[in-house]
């Protein structure tokens, strides 16, 4: 029996549009145990947010199982809002999250109110502020988003996530809208979460950097696929497909990974090209070297799945062994 507390089998999402049918999310496998941070690493578009929000049930499945503690979740209103409380989201922009009329008691509060919490309410929203890093927590109780800073505003979505006390945080970007000098302390926080009352973590972001910092794994998704993934000391110091490379090549912190500039924009979702779909903007490809490996005509033309590389590290790329 798996001992993970949340497990995607082959799931994927997809969209109708003019174009045709767009595959957000195209057959992807993952889990987390409890008490870990998986950093879900891509571009913009790649399909990251899309599944989280499957997860909770917010985008419905064209394909593929999720489980919670070993249990498939269906979109039964129900089951859902069970899943909900054990599972919670925590958005990317806080102004746009808070209702601007509703003080950051009331905000907080409302999750313990819709799941019928048990306890004294006051108690409750004072304890999830103060771990939080809000404190003392009196003082900002009667405060409304505007009165308090973007740092401050992000953590009130966090008090309102923790406060139902779940087992699981989908964090969406959860420091793209802050400054510099705050998305330390928010990821700091985060992490003292997980290390001090077990949570886990699946954090959404574009940056490796941010994962360099918070994750326990890392997972690279292009294109509605995983292409890699892996322990983050595996795949930051040994990067095995080359958009991993590319992403970490502008890393501050990883100076000593070769600078790979990518070309061309991300394909539509709706015309994802045959073959391995990264191969349009694969500096492999670009270089000419695929050609001198003789994997070109794969690289184009047939589909490459994850294989694993090492202990726990898994890849997607034609030019592996």
């Amino acid at each position: 029996m798996s001992d993970a507390l949340l497990e995607l089998r082959d799931v994927s999402v997809t969209f109708s549009s003019r174009r045709g049918t767009v595959r957000a999310v195209d057959g992807v496998s993952l889990d987390v145990r409890p008490g870990e941070v998986l950093a879900l690493v891509g571009e913009s578009g790649c399909g990251k947010t899309t599944l989280i929000r499957s997860i909770l049930g917010l985008e419905p499945l064209a394909g593929g199982t999720i489980l919670v503690e070993g249990k498939p979740v269906n979109q039964r209103q129900r089951t859902l809002r069970d899943l909900r409380r054990r599972v919670q989201m925590i958005f990317q922009d806080p102004t746009g999250a808070l209702n601007p009329r509703h003080s950051i008691y009331d905000a907080v509060a409302e999750g313990i109110r819709i799941h019928g919490i048990e306890g004294n309410e006051p108690a409750l929203v004072a304890d999830a502020l103060s771990r939080a890093g809000l404190r003392p927590a009196e003082r900002y109780m009667a405060r409304y988003p505007h009165e308090v800073s973007g740092g401050q505003r992000q953590r009130v979505l966090i008090a309102g996530a923790i406060a139902l006390d779940p087992q699981l945080l989908l964090a969406d970007e959860p420091v793209a809208s802050l400054d510099a000098s705050i998305r330390g302390e928010i990821l700091a926080l985060l992490r003292d979460l997980v290390e001090e009352q077990g949570l886990a973590i699946v954090a959404v972001t574009h940056d490796l950097g941010l994962a360099w910092n918070i994750a326990d794994r890392i997972a690279v998704m292009y294109l509605g696929r995983i292409v890699e993934v892996g322990r983050a000391e595996e795949v930051l110091a040994a990067p095995q497909h080359p958009y991993t490379r590319a992403l970490l090549s502008v890393v501050p912190e990883m100076e000593r990974v070769e600078q790979q500039i990518l070309t061309g924009e991300t394909p539509d979702p709706s015309r994802i090209p045959a073959g391995c779909r990264f191969h349009p903007r694969c500096p492999l490809v670009a270089s000419g070297e695929a050609e001198r490996l003789g994997i070109l005509g794969r690289c184009t033309g047939v589909d490459v799945e994850l294989v694993q590389r090492g202990d726990a590290h898994w890849s997607a790329c034609h030019a592996l062994p």
